[in-house]
C-alpha cells in the first residue's frame, strides 16, 4: 500500500510517498514559493539525486501536478500510475475539540476543520486547501487527516482549563489545546519501542526542541501535560515567539509602543524569542557559533532558552511523578550536543546523566543513569503514513462486512424509490463521492442510516461502479 503525505502551507506544498509494507521512503520533496514566477521544486526519488526545479507555480493545482508529473517520471519516478497510491495523509493543524484522533475526511469533517479555523487561521485554511486540490487532481482516492493537536486530547480539565471565567471556556472554547502532538506521540511510542516496556508502564518527556519548541509529559502513553496552549505562542522560548509572559505586558507594550493588538500579536509571535534576545538570528545553529565568539548578547539568549526547558522539564517531572524516559527530538534537540549537555547537567536528580562522548557525536541513546536519555529522529510524516494505513484497513473492512443474502436482502428492500433518487442526485453532483460520504449525506438528506455494504451493494445495481471515469469528469465539470 503506498501512502501520499501531503503537508499544505499557505505558498508551500511538502508531500512523501511511503511504500508501507516495509515503511520505505519512495520519494519526497517540497514546492515553495507558490503563486509566483519563481517557484522552487525539491524531488528526491530514493536513492537518486535531488532535483531542483524553478519555474512558474501559480497555484497548488499547479504544485500537485508538477509533484505527479515527477512521481510518474519515466526516468525519476517512482509510481506508473496514480491509481497506484491508495491513500493521502494530510497534516491539519487544528482539531478542536472535535476531533480526538485522525478521521477519514468527509464532508463533514471538512465542515468541522473549517469550524477550527478560528482557532488556526494561518494554518488550517490552507490544509484544507491540500485536500480540496487532492480531490480534484485525484478524485476517487480516499484522503485522512491527522491533526497535531489530537495527542492533546487525553489532558484533563485541570491542565486544559484556563483560570478565567468560565463563560469564555463555554462560550469560545478558549483552553489549552497544545500542538506538535503528532510528533510527540511518534518519538514516546519509538522510546519505549526501544526500552522494552510497554508505554503504557513508563513516564516520559519528550522535548520538541526546533523552531518550534515545546515539551510534553506523556503518562502510560497519554499526554497529560504540554507547553504550548490555545496557541502555539504559550510555553518555552522559541525561535520567533517569546513564550510565556506576563499577559499585563500586552496592553503595557500597546500602549507605550502605540501598538495595535494585531501588531503586538506579531511582534510576540514573529520577532520575539531568539530572534529578539540576539537581535540577529533565530537560528540555533548561528546562535551557538556566536556564543561561543564570545558574544554576551548570544550567550544570554542560549541561557534563557536553556532554562526555560529545564523548569518546564523539572514542572513535568513532578506532574508524573518520577522519569523513566528524556527524549530530545526535532532540528536542535536532534542535533545539538551543547543544549542537550547544558539541560541535562541539572537534571541529576532526576537521574538523568548521559555519556557526553555519546552526546556529540548526536548517537540514539546517550543516558547512563537510571532515566533513559534519548535522541530520536521524529518522523511526523510516517507518524501520519501510518494513521492513514489504519484508517484505510478498516475502512476496507466496513465495507467488505459480510451479510447473508436474506440480510442483504431485506435491507436492499428498504431503500424507496425516493432513496434511490437521492442517492442518483448526490452522485450525480460528485460521481467521485465515496460511499462514506454518500451515507452521511442520506442520513442529513433522509434522516435513514443505511449500512455501508448495503449502500455499497445498491451503487453496483445502479451501475455507479461500472461508470468511465471519462464521464465522470465529464459529469464533474457540469457540476
Amino acid at each position: 500500500m503506498k501512502i501520499l503525505v501531503i503537508n499544505c502551507g499557505s505558498s508551500s506544498l511538502k508531500f512523501q510517498l511511503i511504500e508501507m509494507e516495509d515503511e520505505k521512503l519512495l520519494a519526497k520533496g517540497l514546492v515553495e514559493k507558490i503563486g509566483s514566477s519563481e517557484a522552487i521544486l525539491n524531488y528526491k526519488p530514493g536513492e537518486k539525486n535531488k532535483i531542483v526545479q524553478t519555474r512558474e507555480v501559480l497555484d497548488h493545482d499547479t504544485a500537485l501536478s508538477l509533484v505527479l508529473g515527477l512521481l510518474m517520471h519515466p526516468e525519476n519516478g517512482v509510481i506508473l500510475d496514480k491509481a497506484e497510491i491508495a491513500g493521502i495523509g494530510h497534516r491539519l493543524v487544528h482539531g478542536g475539540e472535535e476531533f480526538s484522533g485522525s478521521v477519514l475526511i468527509t464532508d463533514k469533517v471538512k465542515d468541522g476543520v473549517r469550524r477550527c479555523n478560528q482557532f488556526a487561521p494561518l494554518h488550517n485554511p490552507h490544509n484544507l486547501k491540500g485536500v480540496d486540490v487532492c480531490e480534484r487532481l485525484l478524485p476517487g482516492i480516499p484522503q485522512v487527516g491527522v491533526f497535531d493537536t489530537a495527542f492533546h486530547h487525553t489532558l484533563q480539565p485541570k491542565a486544559y482549563i484556563y483560570a478565567l471565567p468560565m463563560a469564555l471556556y463555554r462560550k469560545h472554547r478558549i483552553r489549552r489545546y497544545g500542538f506538535h502532538g503528532t510528533s510527540h506521540r511518534y518519538v514516546s511510542q519509538k522510546a519505549a519501542e526501544y526500552i522494552g516496556k510497554p508505554i503504557s508502564e513508563l513516564k516520559i518527556i519528550t522535548c520538541h526542541i526546533g523552531n518550534g519548541v515545546s515539551i510534553t509529559a506523556v503518562d502510560g502513553g497519554e499526554s497529560v501535560e504540554t507547553s504550548m496552549g490555545f496557541t502555539p505562542l504559550e510555553g518555552l522560548v522559541m525561535g520567533t515567539r517569546c513564550g510565556d509572559i506576563d499577559p499585563a505586558l500586552v496592553p503595557y507594550i500597546a500602549k507605550t509602543e502605540k501598538l495595535t493588538l494585531e501588531q503586538v500579536d506579531s511582534l510576540l509571535n514573529k520577532n520575539s524569542g531568539l530572534l529578539g534576545l540576539t537581535e540577529t538570528t533565530n537560528d540555533l545553529r548561528e546562535i551557538e557559533i556566536e556564543a561561543e565568539n564570545g558574544s554576551e548578547q548570544h550567550i544570554l539568549a542560549l541561557d534563557i532558552f536553556i532554562h526555560r526547558i529545564i523548569k518546564y522539564i523539572g514542572a513535568y517531572s513532578a506532574i508524573l511523578g518520577g522519569l523513566d524516559c528524556l527524549v530530545f527530538t526535532a532540528g536542535a534537540g536532534e542535533k545539538s550536543p551543547y543544549i542537550r549537555s547544558r539541560v541535562c547537567k541539572n537534571l541529576e536528580y532526576l537521574g538523568v546523566t548521559i555519556d557526553e562522548e555519546k552526546d556529540k557525536i548526536n548517537a540514539f541513546d546517550i543516558g547512563t543513569g537510571r532515566a533513559k536519555v534519548l535522541v530520536i529522529p521524529t518522523n511526523e510524516e510516517l507518524a501520519i503514513a501510518r494513521d492513514t494505513e489504519t484508517i484505510l484497513k478498516e475502512m476496507h473492512k466496513e465495507m467488505a462486512e459480510s451479510m447473508s443474502e436474506e440480510e442483504l436482502a431485506r435491507a436492499l428492500a428498504k431503500i424507496t424509490s425516493d432513496d434511490k433518487a437521492e442517492i442518483l442526485s448526490l452522485w450525480m453532483k460528485n460521481p467521485h463521492i465515496s460511499v462514506f460520504d454518500l451515507a452521511e449525506h442520506l442520513a442529513d438528506n433522509t434522516g435513514k442510516n443505511f449500512p455501508i455494504p448495503v449502500l455499497k451493494h445498491e451503487m453496483e445495481l445502479l451501475g455507479l461502479d461500472k461508470v468511465s471515469e471519462e464521464k465522470k469528469k465529464q459529469l464533474s465539470a457540469k457540476a
